[in-house]
């Protein structure tokens, strides 16, 4: 891909956009920078750049677009934004940061994407190559931007990478060696537009792979289904619930991976220490892309034994009391409640709230009636969610994360489970996940 002299629209100066514009600027593009938030709080990684001659700031409306070759949108950005909706009205190019990376990338990729369980298959799965002695860089849509890893000496075995819909939205010719769908529930319909398209996204995660390629699909989930016939690379699916030869389920008291040449290999289920049936089907999937990758069933056991998950994905935060805590602030979606409540045996006090993301709160209510004792509703969501829950439980309504821990301490008895879940984001209150996360954990340990 020939970038000198090329003048590029970098949308976005988030960490992202920026590495975009130096990695831009340093192959002879003429890079013009543009953000809503005015120029002077773009921050440090921003200044370290801002006096070289191939940069400069531009205007945050479609006149920016005038003598343009292609533009270039942080992840985030919508494909409604108006300088997007323009360049795509006057046939100027759009390609994703991932696309403009995997033009430079020489190391395979392997490329997770998913609305829930992204970011812990992504960081097992680098355990597991580090375990099975393979050099890895792992990033992506956590940690360092692939744009980074472009302009690297790339001396690594292989890419492990979380892919989010918003970096698939603009892709042509993206091609993981191996790429799994964790699975597509309803979310981010506010950036796509419908589900349907959020689908489509997802699933451009396989467009062009090749037949030596692997495709790593869940079989329960039902968005999925049909899905194995239009993808060219080799399929893996993998189940919960049911057997699948070839494929890999669960047996007794293991996963199956029942190959079509070759015996089934059993991996003990006792080598996964994070709760939840759906942290199961991430190892499963984490499985099948370590052992196309050349990683021994030895080293896959010894690594998966040793994880013991990520902060904020139902994190165990403090006991009081005998009463237990946990921060599950990453679940910004209904069906991520649903997992981390399927979680749990004994009775659960759910907070639940923050900014609204439009999902189907309706959905909760079986698993309400069977799993909760109590609901606190918090943040600006509250009085949306409420009706839709039609009084299956007792709730709770506070303005405020810190005055709904407070509500569920004192509901509590003895032998209750406290769970942060909240189903939608966090910035009524908080920057991100992570800030809420830990403020909850900081509430617990003052309580």
């Amino acid at each position: 891909m020939e970038l000198t002299g090329k003048k590029i629209v970098v949308i976005g100066m988030g960490k992202t956009g920026i590495a975009a514009a130096a990695f831009l600027g340093g192959r002879g593009a003429t890079v013009v920078a543009v953000d809503e938030k005015p120029s002077g709080g773009w921050g440090e990684a921003f200044e370290a750049i801002a006096s070289e001659p191939w940069l400069t700031v531009g205007s945050y409306d479609p006149a920016v677009l005038d003598g343009v070759d292609l533009v270039v949108p942080s992840p985030g950005i919508p494909p409604y934004n108006d300088i997007l909706v323009s360049a795509q009205k006057r046939n100027i190019r759009i390609i994703s940061e991932i696309e403009l990376a995997y033009r430079f990338i020489r190391v395979p990729i392997i490329a997770v994407t998913g609305t829930n369980g992204k970011t812990t298959t992504t960081t097992l799965l680098g355990e597991i190559f580090k375990q099975a002695g393979k050099k890895v860089f792992v990033g992506g849509n956590i940690g360092n931007p692939l744009i980074e890893y472009a302009a690297s000496p790339q001396t690594d075995d292989f890419i492990v990478a979380e892919i989010s819909s918003f970096q698939l939205q603009w892709i042509e010719t993206f091609r993981p060696r191996a790429a799994m769908l964790l699975n597509i529930t309803c979310d981010h319909v506010n950036y796509h537009g419908s589900f349907e398209e959020y689908r489509r996204v997802k699933a451009g995660i396989f467009e062009h792979q090749r037949p030596g390629d692997l495709a790593i699909l869940n079989a329960e989930d039902e968005t999925q289904e049909g899905l194995a016939s239009s993808v060219r690379a080799q399929v893996v699916r993998f189940s919960s619930r049911q057997s699948l030869r070839p494929g890999m389920f669960l047996q007794d008291d293991f996963i199956v991976y029942s190959k079509p040449d070759g015996p089934d290999e059993r991996y003990p289920l006792s080598m996964i220490a994070l709760p939840g049936l759906h942290n199961v089907e991430n190892v499963m999937a984490s499985l099948a892309a370590a052992r196309f990758c050349g990683c021994s069933p030895e080293s896959i056991v010894e690594a998966v034994s040793g994880f013991r998950g990520l902060p904020h994905r139902i994190e165990f935060a403090g006991e009081k009391h005998d009463v237990k805590f946990y921060d599950d602030s990453k679940g910004t979606n209904v069906d991520a409640v649903l997992r981390a409540l399927q979680t749990f045996s004994t009775p659960v006090i759910l907070l639940l709230g923050g900014r609204d993301k439009d999902g189907n709160f309706d959905a909760l209510k079986p698993l309400l009636k069977e799993k909760t004792k109590q609901v606190v509703l918090f943040g600006e969501a509250r009085e949306r969610i409420e009706p839709q829950l039609g009084g299956i439980t007792p709730i709770d309504k506070e303005p405020t994360l810190k005055a709904a821990v407070l509500c569920a301490y004192h509901k509590a008895r003895p032998g209750d489970i406290v769970l942060l879940s909240p189903g939608c984001a966090s910035f009524d209150e908080f920057a991100n996940y992570k800030e809420r996360g830990n403020y909850f954990k900081e509430l617990v340990r003052n309580l």
